[in-house]
């Protein structure tokens, strides 16, 4: 089994409207040791937007 000591809960937020839309998700910090850039959904400017890790 996977240990869940590598694990570690990351926020995502938009980067063209901060502050709009948030995910909440989990990385693995032992293998993506730099920060997460993914395309989510912003509910606000109904379209696929950058989220990027925030810290």
């Amino acid at each position: 089994m996977a240990k869940k000591e590598n694990r570690q809960q990351v926020i995502l937020e938009c980067t063209e409207a901060p502050g709009t839309s948030r995910y909440f998700t989990e990385k693995n910090v032992r293998n993506t040791t730099g920060r997460i850039e993914l395309k989510k959904y912003n509910k606000k400017l109904r379209k696929h937007t950058l989220h990027r890790e925030k810290k």
